[in-house]
């Protein structure tokens, strides 16, 4: 029973799972694509055919894997088996010492399409005249927070920390599937020692513009239009977002207080993938120059674009008039790239009420 449950895991977390597919995949499953581990999955699992049309989607074995409470342990059990990349707290707190005002201690729990924020935040902070207070930060690539949470105590730093009570601000970043009873327990486990801890919740871009059954490579994103870009969006919302939104209702109400916020980062990428298509974006023609593989993982425009985000979740303020960071020094028209990163962050931040940030709260950084 084991091995097919392996393979139905390998499929459902195939856009970005690596540690997870590094665990569990079997031999057979490694040896086509995703269209043949589904058709060897629709086999073991014909129940799985929710529409009985003889082809198993990505749809039906997202919500045949939610349905089997053994395949959630299953999950779970090799969570507790992995690690984590951390590293330790302050070592990238930037100094209070010269002048600036010492920030919210931050922790960054993440997989690979929020990781680099932790890079990123301390110097674009320092910019703005604060001090960056590092608590940590932990990594594991393709994971949903319930990874996270289920990685052992004594290897678990996101824990310890915020058992100790030294976080203010714990960003997190679910997968593909929701409810994330991980964001649920960090949450309580974090306000028990800190009742001002705020969470901030990524809601990331699709992994592989959303063809997850199908040959895919990151040229095809050159192709998408505006129209099919907010297609995308749209199901993105509905299949996706509108169950986080209801997560984060539902805990910020059984915690008592709206602890709980999503930075909308995918809406940033949409709107920048907007401006491509329409000319708009400097120094940048095509939409592929923002991802550095077919999964989605970004290049330095994109993954500065998502860093403003989270800037202004953290700090509830605009991140424009920032200075061009370390990572677009290189790029064409970087001033012009950076001051329009920096409205489109600020923008999808104010314009989406759960985020907690509003427009006339957030004074220009410069």
């Amino acid at each position: 029973m084991k091995s097919p449950i392996c393979i139905l895991l390998v499929i459902v977390f195939i856009a970005g799972a690596t540690w997870l597919a590094a665990q569990v995949a079997t031999t057979a499953a490694k040896k086509g694509g995703l269209e043949a581990r589904l058709a060897q999955a629709l086999k073991l699992y014909p129940d799985a055919d929710a529409d009985k049309n003889g082809t198993l989607s990505m749809d039906e074995a997202m919500k045949y894997l939610e349905a089997q409470p053994e395949l959630k342990a299953l999950l779970a059990g090799k969570a507790k088996k992995g690690g984590a990349s951390t590293s330790k707290p302050g070592e990238f707190t930037t100094p209070a010492s010269s002048g600036l005002p010492p920030g919210p201690r931050v922790f960054v729990c993440a997989h690979s399409f929020m990781i680099f924020t932790a890079t990123m935040l301390p110097k674009m902070t320092e910019a703005a005249g604060i001090a960056y207070q590092d608590a940590g930060r932990q990594m594991i690539g393709g994971s949903r927070t319930l990874q996270h949470w289920e990685v052992p105590d004594e290897k678990n730093l996101a824990k310890r920390v915020l058992r100790e009570g030294s976080v203010d601000v714990l960003t997190l970043s679910p997968h593909m599937l929701l409810p994330d009873e991980g964001i649920d327990n960090y949450t309580k486990l974090g306000l028990e020692r800190n009742p001002k801890l705020r969470v901030l919740v990524q809601a990331s871009w699709p992994a592989r513009d959303g063809n997850l059954t199908g040959d895919f490579h990151n040229a095809m994103r050159n192709d998408a239009t505006v129209d099919s870009l907010r297609k995308l969006q749209a199901l993105q919302r509905e299949q996706w977002l509108r169950k986080l939104d209801a997560q984060v209702i539902a805990l910020n109400a059984a915690v008592g207080s709206e602890a709980v916020h999503i930075v909308p980062v995918g809406d940033a990428v949409f709107a920048l993938r907007e401006h491509i298509i329409e000319g708009k974006a400097p120094g940048i023609t095509k939409q592929a120059e923002l991802f550095k593989d077919d999964l989605g993982h970004p290049l330095p425009p994109l993954a500065v674009l998502v860093t403003y985000c989270h800037f202004a979740a953290i700090y509830q303020r605009s991140p424009v008039g920032l200075p061009v960071p370390a990572a677009l020094k290189d790029a064409p028209q970087a001033a012009e790239l950076n001051a329009l990163l920096q409205q489109l962050a600020w923008d999808a931040v104010t314009g989406y009420p759960m985020s907690g940030v509003k427009a006339e709260a957030g004074k220009p950084s410069a």
